[in-house]
C-alpha cells in the first residue's frame, strides 16, 4: 500500500532526506553536503548537478535505514532555499558565474551581487511592489535575473530555463517545467491573485522583457497540495524509487517548515494568532491569514503560497545562525564553529549566568544587521554594530559577546513581530523549528524578549514534516492540506515568557532601537 512519503530540503550547506509514515513519524532521514563556490565578495554559487546528486543519495539512504519498499511510497515533496538555476535551451547547465564555469550555474539565496538592481527596482514604485513590502531584497531572483541579463550576455543569449531551486528539483524528477504557485508568487514577483499573473511593464521596468521565453516560464502555477505527475523512468532509478511516485510542487523551505508547525492549527481560529519562526542560518517569520494585510518590509502577502485561500507574510532576518557562526570564528578565543564548539559556549555562559544575578555582559550592545537587514527595514545596505567592546579576548570574554549576539537576535525578532502587528496581525503563539531549536539560550530569550508563548514541536524537522504534508495531499494520502496537517502534526511543548525579565529585556529592547536611530545619524553625516 502506497501510504509513505518522502520529503527533501535543499538547505544552504545540505541536501536532506525523510522518510515520513501516513500520521507524520519519520521513520529515517539522511544527509549529504553541497558545494558553494565563492568566486567574488558578495557572490555565492551552487552547482545543481551536484545537489541533484546529494538528492539522490540522501533519498537512497533514509528509504534503507527507514526498511520500506519503493512501492510503499506514495509521494515525494522538495523544499529548497530561493536559489536561481540557469539551464540553456537543451537542459544543459549553464553558468551564472563570473569564473564563467558552466557547472556554477545556481546563485544561492544569499548572494547580493544584486544590490543595485533591487535598489532600482524598487525605486520604480510599481503596484507589484505593494505584495513584497514595498521594495526588493537582493535576494529575489528578479534582481538577480537582471543582473545575469546585464554582466554574463553570453550566458542569457544560450539561456531556456530559469529555475527557483524547487522548481528545478521537480523538473528533474518530472521532466515536467511547470512551477509552482509557492515559488514564483513568493520570489519572482507573480501575482497569483490577479490574470495575469505576470506582470508586463514591470518586466519591461526590469528589462527582461524576453524573460518569461528566455526562461521558459509558464502563464499558470500549480498549487501545492496537487500534483506535477509520476517521477520519470530516469529519475525514479537514480533516487532508488520507482514511477508509480507523485512528485508535490515544491516549496520555498521556510514556507514547508512553516506548515510543518502551524499544519496543526491550519483549519482552526488559533491559526491567524500564531506565527511561524523558523531560524536557521537566516531567520524567517512566517503568517498566514484570509485576508491581505500589506504591509512595507514584508515580504507578502502572497495569494495562497501555501493554503488555499489563504495569504501568507514573511519577515526575517538574513544572518542569524551565520552571525554566532561569525562572532565565534572573528574572536581570538574561538575557531571554527562547530556544534561542539558552540555546546561549550552555551554550557559556559549557564555557568556565569548562574554566578551573576544579573545580564552578564550589561555593557555590550549589539544590532545583528551584519548581512544587512531583510525586515523590518528592508535594508541590505545595513550593517551591524557592537558597542561596549574591551581588550577581553578570553573565552568568557567570547561567551558575553556570543550571549549578547543571541540577545540581539532575539531583540530582531522582536521588531518584525512589531512592525507585523502595525499592519493588523495578532501574534500570541510563536511556534519555532529548525537548527535554533538546539540552542537554549535562543529558546529562551525568544519566550521572554518577545513575551509570546514558545512552542518547539515534537517532529524537531519541521521543514521535512511540512514538505511531507503537502507530498501526503499530492499521493492521494490525505484529502486536503488542512486534513494533512492536522493528521501529521505531532504535538509540541510550550514555554512560557518568564515576566521577571520583562524589564531588562524592555530595556535592550529601547536601547536596540536607539541603536537603529544612531546608526543612521551617522549614516548620514557629511550627506546632508
Amino acid at each position: 500500500m502506497r501510504d509513505h512519503l518522502v520529503a527533501v530540503d535543499i538547505g544552504t550547506g545540505s541536501a536532506r532526506a525523510g522518510v515520513f509514515d501516513r500520521n507524520g513519524h519519520l521513520l529515517a532521514k539522511a544527509k549529504h553536503p553541497i558545494l558553494m563556490f565563492r568566486p567574488k565578495e558578495n557572490h555565492a554559487e551552487h552547482d545543481s548537478e551536484d545537489i541533484w546528486a546529494a538528492t539522490c543519495r540522501s533519498v537512497r539512504e533514509a528509504m534503507a535505514e527507514a526498511g520500506i519498499q519503493a512501492s510503499q511510497v506514495a509521494a515525494i515533496g522538495f523544499d529548497a532555499t530561493c536559489s536561481l538555476v540557469a539551464r540553456d535551451r537543451g537542459g544543459a547547465q549553464l553558468s551564472v558565474s563570473t569564473s564563467g564555469k558552466d557547472s556554477q550555474d545556481t546563485i544561492v539565496w544569499l548572494d547580493h551581487r544584486a544590490i543595485r538592481e533591487a535598489d532600482q527596482l524598487s525605486a520604480t514604485g510599481h503596484k507589484v511592489l505593494e505584495f513584497s513590502g514595498g521594495s526588493l531584497s537582493p535576494e529575489m531572483e528578479m534582481p538577480k535575473l537582471m543582473w545575469l541579463k546585464k554582466n554574463l550576455p553570453r550566458s542569457w543569449a544560450r539561456a531556456g530555463y530559469f529555475f527557483d531551486l524547487a522548481d528545478f528539483l521537480t523538473w528533474k524528477a518530472t521532466g515536467s517545467p511547470a512551477r509552482s504557485r509557492c515559488t514564483l508568487t513568493a520570489k519572482w514577483n507573480y501575482l497569483a491573485h490577479e490574470n495575469p499573473g505576470w506582470s508586463a511593464d514591470y518586466l519591461a521596468l526590469a528589462g527582461l522583457d524576453d524573460l518569461l521565453e528566455k526562461g521558459s516560464l509558464p502563464e499558470d502555477t500549480i498549487g501545492v497540495g496537487t500534483s506535477m505527475g509520476r517521477l520519470s523512468p530516469q529519475a525514479a532509478e537514480e533516487l532508488g524509487l520507482d514511477t508509480g511516485v507523485q512528485v508535490a510542487p515544491g516549496m520555498i523551505d521556510a514556507y514547508a517548515g512553516a506548515f510543518g508547525v502551524l499544519g496543526g492549527v491550519s483549519g482552526a481560529s488559533k491559526l491567524e494568532t500564531s506565527v511561524a519562526l523558523i531560524g536557521g542560518t537566516s531567520s524567517c517569520i512566517v503568517a498566514f491569514a484570509k485576508d491581505a494585510k500589506p504591509g512595507r518590509s514584508l515580504w507578502g502577502p502572497y495569494y495562497e503560497a501555501i493554503l488555499p485561500g489563504h495569504w501568507l507574510v514573511e519577515g526575517g532576518q538574513s544572518a542569524a545562525g551565520a552571525l554566532l557562526d561569525h562572532i565565534v570564528r572573528m574572536h581570538a578565543a574561538g575557531g571554527e564553529p562547530t556544534a561542539e564548539l558552540h555546546g561549550r559556549i552555551i554550557a559556559r555562559i549557564g555557568e556565569l549566568r548562574a554566578e551573576n544575578e544579573g545580564d552578564i555582559a550589561p555593557n555590550l550592545h549589539i544590532l545583528p544587521d551584519f548581512h544587512g537587514n531583510r525586515s523590518p527595514l528592508a535594508d541590505p545596505h545595513a550593517t551591524g554594530v557592537i558597542s561596549g567592546l574591551t581588550l577581553d579576548t578570553s573565552f568568557d570574554g567570547l561567551c558575553r559577546l556570543y550571549w549578547r549576539s543571541c540577545v540581539a537576535v532575539a531583540l530582531g525578532i522582536r521588531h518584525i513581530l512589531d512592525a507585523i502587528s502595525d499592519y493588523g496581525y495578532r501574534f500570541e503563539i510563536l511556534h519555532v523549528t529548525g537548527g535554533h531549536v538546539n540552542n537554549p539560550l535562543l529558546v529562551e530569550l525568544y519566550a521572554d524578549v518577545t513575551g509570546c508563548k514558545v512552542v518547539i514541536p515534537e517532529t524537531r524537522d519541521a521543514v521535512l514534516l511540512g514538505t511531507a504534508m503537502a507530498a501526503a495531499v499530492a499521493g492521494g494520502v490525505h484529502g486536503s492540506l488542512f486534513d494533512a496537517g492536522q493528521a501529521m502534526d505531532g504535538g509540541g511543548t510550550e514555554r512560557l515568557p518568564n515576566p521577571a525579565r520583562t524589564e531588562q529585556y524592555g530595556r535592550d529592547y529601547r536601547r536596540f532601537l536607539a541603536m537603529i536611530r544612531h546608526r543612521e545619524e551617522l549614516r548620514g553625516i557629511g550627506n546632508e
